[in-house]
């Protein structure tokens, strides 16, 4: 079942970028979890049109049983692995048995002629029965991380963390966190603009930080599907300002929320303090600034609220290890247009 071919036959790269495709294998073990093999195709490809071809495959191209009773029938056999560029290991509940040995030696050969490796929920127990994880960090659910960490002391297993990247190899933990992860590919792939537009046409929020709590306190849900309605206000109002200096204490003014319970708030239901938010919000904004339009760096820097170019120049390459303008370079599709 190729899904959701991304341009017109004969069409290899983006049009304005000059990018090909990126070339996406999802591998399905036994027992696959239904959602996270759907993340993938949802993320990558039906919601990037262009940017990745995305099919399944197994071993032997044979159907796989899936959670739930009813089985998934791959395009291809474990050649495809051989030709990807990105592989991803949904999760399955057959994470403890023993990988077929012509899926352990696929997996290992496509890591090793530079595959980029990725998996979600307990897809990383077959990375690291692969002993592709050794001398890593990585993630997992949070109710499987015990485990792994014990199977494979070779591994530096964070169960607080939403998803890992190590550069080739990168995993994360259960399905929402398999999205974080999707979107993070397509934002370091295609740039912030291409990874907020995808967030949005697939109703979800644009960007959770890696390194935020796999452990969120469950409250009643007030305003959005993600936070309680005064967060979710506080949130809105500091997005609409970022051009102004905002403090907490502007925040909590505009939110009739004290600060002390503004922060608590924060730290519950986003995973970070609201000058830590702020900051990220400010440089993602910068982020599609740089690669939307041709504006001079100090007026983005002014429109943001980080002040003067070289204040900017400062903060935005302590956060992205670029400059603005290598940035702009990097994902500006017009530019040397």
């Amino acid at each position: 079942m190729q899904m959701y071919p991304a341009t017109p036959a004969g069409s290899g790269a983006h049009p304005d970028t000059g990018k090909g495709r990126i070339k996406v294998a999802v591998l399905a073990l036994p027992e696959v979890l239904p959602l996270d093999f759907g993340i993938p195709f949802q993320v990558l490809g039906r919601n990037t049109p262009g940017l990745y071809e995305v099919a399944t495959c197994s071993a032997g191209g044979q159907p796989v049983p899936a959670v739930g009773g009813f089985s998934v029938a791959p395009d291809r056999g474990l050649e495809l692995l051989a030709e990807a560029d990105t592989v991803i290991i949904p999760g399955y509940t057959a994470s403890r048995e023993p990988l077929q040995a012509e899926v352990h030696a696929a997996l290992r050969q496509a890591h090793g002629r530079g595959a980029r490796m990725v998996s979600i929920c307990t897809g990383a127990f077959a990375l690291a029965q692969a002993g592709i994880l050794d001398g890593l960090a990585a993630t997992t659910h949070w109710g499987s991380a015990a485990d792994l960490a014990a199977r494979y002391p070779r591994i530096a297993v964070d169960e607080n963390v939403l998803f890992v990247d190590n550069g080739q190899v990168l995993t994360s933990a259960g399905v929402a966190a398999g999205i974080d992860l999707c979107l993070h590919l397509v934002r370091s792939d295609w740039g912030s603009a291409q990874a907020n537009l995808t967030a949005r046409s697939i109703v979800s929020a644009p960007r959770r930080e890696g390194t935020q709590s796999q452990f969120i306190e469950h409250r009643p849900v007030y305003g959005t599907s993600d936070q309680p309605r005064d967060v979710a206000a506080a949130m809105e109002w500091a997005a609409t300002h970022l051009h102004r200096p905002i403090t907490l204490a502007h925040i909590s003014a505009a939110t009739a929320l004290s600060e002390r319970t503004l922060a608590r708030r924060f730290e519950t239901h986003a995973g970070t303090t609201p000058m830590k938010w702020l900051a990220m919000q400010r440089v993602e904004r910068a982020k599609e600034l740089l690669e939307t339009t041709a504006a001079p760096i100090d007026r983005i820097a002014a429109s943001v609220g980080m002040g003067t170019g070289a204040n900017f120049r400062t903060i935005f390459k302590k956060s992205t290890s670029l400059t603005p303008s290598q940035y702009r370079h990097a994902f500006n599709a017009s530019h040397g247009k």
